[in-house]
């Protein structure tokens, strides 16, 4: 595979998705015992059905999920329905029904990738390999749930600028920078900016910035042959920022601020935040959703609980 600065006459069109869903969800123990973590609901659905409708909306047609338990209920959850195209509904609740008979448009095409053992991101991401083929393509890591969704952006930056990869950033308290990815843009502040270099988990004291890369990235397929070929980093896994920082040491890969609202889903504060803020966003009035949510957070203190 080449960058797309050597074979100009590649489709750079993105309609491939990958969606690397085959980790445990220890964080979210004893929930994830039996349901997979994309699975979870988040207000009214699954956290995997934020990620697919974004990269849907940024003209991804084909949905790769690499995943090693949850193919079955990703299949029967966004898969045609017999029981619900059969049933009839009328008045309230009706428009929802209709929803769920048809989740994603009839051109969207669904694989499912093994990983086999737990290598980390970049081995989950280099696992798609033979399904993302010579094509660009995103990632996207349904933990990170973004309103609004940061994919189309990242697509459009991807194409305008000639690309060998886009990944969305946001700024962190460099405190937290050893939670994640951290970039170096060489001081440019603008939205979007070319990567001087990259780091996983770096000490904050060692942080060249404090833009921490988010769930969201657009990639040529080039990508793959790094991920083949970098060593273990940091946990002893294959870190897919290590693939990064060795394509854009030769190919533009850009960092694009990402400035709305970002829920890290992947914990249980973050998770509950994201209910709490999607319903209050989204209830429609005659729901109540809002007003007994606030209700309840308005007699939190005094009502005490368990603390759980």
């Amino acid at each position: 595979m080449s960058g797309p600065g050597l074979d100009s006459g590649r489709p750079r069109a993105v309609r491939t998705a990958v969606f690397p869903v085959a980790g445990l969800g220890t964080r979210m123990l004893p929930m994830t015992r039996a349901v997979p973590k994309e699975m979870i609901p988040v207000f009214d659905r699954p956290l995997i059905q934020y990620a697919v409708e974004e990269a849907i909306a940024a003209g991804i047609s084909d949905l790769v999920f690499v995943t090693d338990r949850s193919g079955p209920m990703l299949e029967s959850h966004f898969g045609p329905s017999p029981e619900l195209a059969g049933k009839i509904e009328t008045g309230p609740g009706g428009e929802r029904l209709d929803a769920a008979r048809a989740l994603v448009p009839g051109n969207v095409r669904f694989q499912f990738v093994p990983q086999g053992r737990p290598l980390g991101l970049g081995h989950a991401v280099w696992c798609a390999r033979e399904a993302v083929g010579d094509a660009p393509f995103a990632v996207v890591l349904p933990d990170d749930l973004m309103v609004p969704g940061a994919l189309g952006e990242l697509v459009d930056a991807f194409h305008a600028r000639g690309a060998a990869g886009v990944v969305a950033v946001e700024e962190v308290p460099r405190r937290d920078t050893a939670r994640y990815g951290v970039v170096d843009s060489g001081g440019d502040a603008g939205r979007v900016s070319r990567i001087a270099s990259i780091v996983e988990k770096p000490d904050p004291a060692d942080a060249p910035s404090n833009l921490a890369v988010v769930g969201r990235y657009v990639f040529d397929a080039s990508i793959m042959d790094h991920l083949g070929a970098v060593p273990p980093g940091a946990g002893g896994e294959i870190q897919l920022t290590d693939a990064i920082a060795v394509l854009a040491r030769s190919e533009p890969v850009y960092a694009s601020r990402f400035d709305g609202e970002r829920h890290d889903c992947g914990n249980r504060a973050g998770w509950l935040r994201a209910t709490v803020a999607l319903a209050l966003a989204g209830a429609a009035p005659e729901d109540g959703y809002a007003g007994e949510i606030r209700s309840l957070l308005e007699s939190w203190p005094a009502a005490g609980g368990s603390g759980r």
